[in-house]
């Protein structure tokens, strides 16, 4: 089941450097697709948390 309807993901930018987002259904977040970015923002019932402040920078 995806975290986010579908037309809202592809309006959806990463925040921090504005490159498009991809789902990480299993940790429940969005994931910037910008290599030297990927921050990983939370998903918190239904609703996209897109605060730098919130984000986890991947291990």
């Amino acid at each position: 089941m995806p975290l986010v309807e579908a037309s809202l993901l592809e309006i959806l930018a990463c925040p921090a450097c504005h490159a498009p987002l991809r789902e990480d259904t299993d940790a429940s977040e969005l994931v910037c697709t910008a290599a030297d970015c990927a921050l990983a923002y939370p998903v918190r019932e239904e609703i996209p948390v897109l605060l730098i402040d919130e984000a986890r920078r991947p291990a």
